[in-house]
């Protein structure tokens, strides 16, 4: 293998082995699932924790894509369409088994990357969306900071999504049906209230 490709089999081993065992898991154990010397990470990965930062690189802000934004704002297809795109894209790149397990093992263990996604995601995509539902005229009756906490429990419906596939192993529905009703409940709400 090149340098490059053993970089990139250790990570992805890596990636495989956390996401099973948690964090607590050993670099020697490590090791030796991969069939390597601990040594050996160590000349890629100097620390622990720089493994750990090139592990939330590749899983977390490398499979956001940019184009996500564009579509949240092009205001010339409905709020539920692009928020339905957004959410059925989202589901099938982001809460993959891996994803979803090296989320909840860090929050568990102290937040090790946690703090850092959610602000991401609060820039990136929470924001934009309080932003289209403003423009929309869906939430005149909400403070930001209320509207902010509706948008996140939307999120969060979708994210339970991956937990109840990944961790719990308790799948009800298909996330292509699911995700549309939970998107369509949400902005059917909003406007519900709004008339209210």
């Amino acid at each position: 293998m090149s340098p490059a490709e053993r970089e990139d089999a250790i990570l992805d081993g890596a990636i495989k082995f956390f996401a099973e065992v948690g964090f607590d898991g050993q670099t020697r154990e490590l090791a030796e699932r991969l069939g390597i010397t601990q040594p050996l990470i160590y000349r890629y990965f100097p620390t622990k924790d720089d493994l750990i930062e090139r592990i939330y690189q590749r899983l977390y802000i490398s499979r956001w894509r940019p184009e996500w934004e564009t579509q949240l704002r092009d205001r010339s297809r409905s709020l539920k369409a692009r928020l339905t795109d957004t959410y059925l894209i989202y589901e099938k790149i982001v809460l993959t088994s891996e994803w979803v397990r090296l989320f909840l093992f860090s929050g568990l263990r102290g937040n090790i990357f946690n703090k850092r996604y959610i602000a991401f995601l609060a820039e990136k995509l929470i924001g934009p969306i309080c932003e289209e539902i403003e423009a929309a005229g869906s939430a005149a009756h909400l403070s930001r900071a209320e509207l902010a906490e509706l948008v996140w429990g939307l999120h969060g419906a979708v994210f339970y999504l991956g937990v109840r596939k990944w961790v719990y192993e308790v799948v009800t529905g298909d996330p292509d049906s699911t995700v549309p009703m939970l998107v369509g409940a949400f902005v059917d709400n909003l406007a519900g209230s709004s008339a209210a």
